[in-house]
C-alpha cells in the first residue's frame, strides 16, 4: 500500500511541475530567420493551441496562425507560433499577435551577417516535432547578444507564493489532523483507554 501511496504523490506532483513548466514564461536567447503564415487543422493536438474564441469564427475547422523561425545560440532550429491567448489559459491576455509579428519581422537576421541580431523570444508551451507542437510566442525583443543572462524574476516569485502556500496547507492540515481527526479515531479504536 506504501508503493501506491508514494507513485499517487509522485504522479500528482509530476503533474503540477509539467503543468508549470509548460504554463509559465520562458525566455530563449536566438536569432530569427524567417516569420510566415500558415493555415492549420489543429486535430488531434487541439489542446495544446489556443482557442479559437479570440476573434476567429468559432466554428471554423481551420484558422491562420503566425510563427517565427529561429536559430538558438547553439545552431539549433526553433519554431514558435504566434496566437492571441486572448482571456483563456494561460493567461497572458495577448491580443497583440499582429504586431508581434511585426516586430518578429524586423529582427530578422541572417547567419552570415556582419553582427547577427540576437532576440529574446519569451514563451510559454513546449516544441514537440513529433505531434506538431509548437511554444506560443509572447514577446520578442532585442538582445545584448548570444551571451545575455536572463533572471526569471516571475517564475522565482510566483514558485516561492505557490511553495509557501503548499507549505501553509500541509502545517494547517497537520494540525487540524493531531488536533481532531487523530483524537477521534483513537476514541472510536479504543486506543485512548
Amino acid at each position: 500500500m506504501v508503493y501506491v501511496k508514494w507513485g499517487f504523490w509522485g504522479l500528482f506532483w509530476l503533474l503540477v511541475v509539467a503543468f508549470l513548466h509548460y504554463t509559465l514564461p520562458q525566455h530563449d536567447i536566438g536569432r530569427i530567420t524567417d516569420t510566415y503564415e500558415k493555415r492549420v487543422d489543429p486535430g488531434d493536438n487541439s489542446l495544446f493551441w489556443s482557442g479559437a474564441d479570440t476573434g476567429e469564427d468559432m466554428t471554423s475547422t481551420n484558422r491562420d496562425v503566425f510563427f517565427i523561425q529561429t536559430f538558438r545560440t547553439n545552431d539549433k532550429p526553433m519554431i514558435y507560433r504566434n496566437e492571441d491567448t486572448g482571456w483563456g489559459w494561460p493567461p497572458y491576455f495577448k491580443f497583440d499577435t499582429s504586431n508581434l509579428q511585426a516586430e518578429a519581422s524586423d529582427l530578422i537576421s541572417k547567419k552570415n551577417a556582419a553582427s547577427p541580431q540576437w532576440v529574446v523570444v519569451t514563451h510559454y508551451g513546449w516544441r514537440n516535432e513529433f505531434l506538431s507542437i509548437y511554444p506560443n510566442a509572447v514577446a520578442v525583443e532585442a538582445a545584448t547578444g548570444p551571451d545575455q543572462r536572463i533572471i526569471p524574476w516571475f517564475n522565482i516569485i510566483l514558485l516561492t507564493l505557490l511553495a509557501a502556500f503548499a507549505w501553509g496547507i500541509r502545517v494547517r492540515w497537520k494540525r487540524f489532523r493531531a488536533n481532531r481527526l487523530d483524537p477521534k479515531i483513537a476514541q472510536w479504536t479504543g486506543q485512548d483507554e
